[in-house]
C-alpha cells in the first residue's frame, strides 16, 4: 500500500540539517541492517508472447465449447511460475481432461483460423508413465512455448494440449502449417530432443483435417521424427 503523503507538511517544512546524511548508501544500509534492493529482484521479466491456459472438462450434459474455459493469461515468467504451481498438475486431473497452452488470440480448436491448416506432434504415453513421466514432459513442452525454443520456426507454433484419458494420456504440439515441411519437423526434433525420447522412439506429426475426418481408430503421420 503506497503512504500517504501529507502534501501540507511536505509544502512548508524546511529540512534539517542534522538529517541529511553524507554517508553511502552502502554504509547506510549496513547502520539499518537493510539490504539494497537490485531492480532485477522487481522487474519482472516479459516473455515474448502472451499466453492463454484452458481447461476442458468432459460433461456429457454441456456442448464442447461450454466445456472450454479461459483459466487465466500471462506474459511473464513470473506470472507464468505463479499460475503453474497454483493448479493441478495434470496427472491429478480426472479422465476426460485437457489442459490447453495457446498464444493469446489462438482457440485451441481445429476451427481457429490459426489452427486449421496446421497439425500436430504428438505423442502417446502408457498407463505407467502418467505416474513417471506425464508431468515433466507436459511442464518441459510449455517450457518449450514460452521460451520460444524452436528457434527460427517458434512463430509457427500455436499452442500444446494435454489429454487425459484412460487408455492413455496424449501430448501435443500444435503447428499453423502442416505443408511448411521445414519448419514441422524442425519443431518435431527439437521437441523430441527436449523431451529427452531416445533416438530409437519416434514421434508422429498429423494434420488436423486428417484427424478431423479420419475413418478408422489412427491417423496417418504425415512427419515422423
Amino acid at each position: 500500500m503506497r503512504p500517504v503523503n501529507d502534501s501540507r507538511k511536505m509544502a512548508t517544512a524546511e529540512p534539517e540539517l542534522n538529517s541529511i546524511s553524507c554517508k553511502s548508501e552502502e554504509e547506510n544500509s549496513e547502520e539499518t541492517n537493510q539490504e539494497i534492493v537490485s531492480p532485477e529482484s522487481y522487474i519482472k521479466h516479459p516473455l515474448q508472447n502472451r499466453w492463454s491456459l484452458w481447461f476442458f472438462k468432459n460433461d456429457k450434459s454441456k456442448t464442447w465449447q461450454a466445456n472450454l474455459r479461459l483459466i487465466s493469461k500471462f506474459d511473464t515468467v513470473e506470472d507464468f511460475w505463479a499460475l503453474y504451481n497454483h493448479i493441478q498438475v495434470s496427472s491429478n486431473l480426472m479422465s476426460g481432461c485437457d489442459y490447453s497452452l495457446f498464444k493469446d488470440g489462438i482457440e485451441p480448436m481445429w476451427e481457429d483460423e490459426r489452427n486449421k491448416r496446421g497439425g500436430r506432434w504428438l505423442m502417446t504415453l502408457n498407463k505407467q508413465q502418467r505416474k513417471y513421466d506425464l508431468d515433466r514432459f507436459w511442464l518441459e513442452t510449455l517450457l518449450c512455448l514460452i521460451g520460444e525454443a524452436f528457434d527460427d520456426y517458434s512463430d509457427e507454433v500455436c499452442g500444446a494440449v494435454v489429454n487425459i484419458r484412460t487408455k492413455g494420456d496424449k501430448i501435443a504440439v500444435w503447428t499453423t502449417d502442416y505443408e511448411n515441411r521445414e519448419a514441422v519437423t524442425h519443431i518435431g526434433r527439437v521437441y523430441k530432443e527436449r523431451l529427452g525420447i531416445p533416438m530409437n522412439m519416434t514421434i508422429g506429426y498429423q494434420s488436423h483435417a486428417d484427424t478431423a475426418t479420419k475413418s478408422g481408430s489412427t491417423t496417418k503421420n504425415k512427419f515422423v521424427v
